[in-house]
């Protein structure tokens, strides 16, 4: 059974930079998988921040030129880097596995907050 662990939230200014991790455990083909950021503010939706494949990586428009999303196979951890970051990306961030031979996987969630 997959697992993952984010880590890495937490408390910074506008205009700073956090990092994100994202460690897979019990996962066989991690190199395959789809891995996904997601953010969820209060009183809004889930939505889809990043996502990286084999051998491409999509952002949403809100964060494209400020974040990046990269993966270490050997580690089985996906990163997402958070640059000039907004009061607006105040959010708790989620990881997400997809590949046809796991269910779609979460992790816990880390908060993320932007403030002065």
């Amino acid at each position: 059974q997959v697992q993952l662990v984010e880590s890495g939230g937490g408390l910074v200014q506008p205009g700073g930079s956090l990092r994100l991790s994202c460690a897979a455990s019990g996962s066989v083909f991690f190199s395959m998988y789809t891995m996904g950021w997601y953010r969820q503010a209060p009183g809004k939706q889930r939505e889809l921040v990043a996502a990286i494949g084999t051998a491409t990586t999509n952002y949403a428009d809100s964060v494209r030129g400020r974040f990046t999303c990269s993966r270490d196979n050997a580690k089985n951890t996906v990163y997402l880097q958070m640059n000039s970051l907004k009061p607006e990306d105040t959010a708790v961030y989620y990881c997400n596995a997809q590949h046809y031979s796991i269910p779609s996987t979460w992790g816990q969630g880390t908060q993320v907050t932007v403030s002065s």
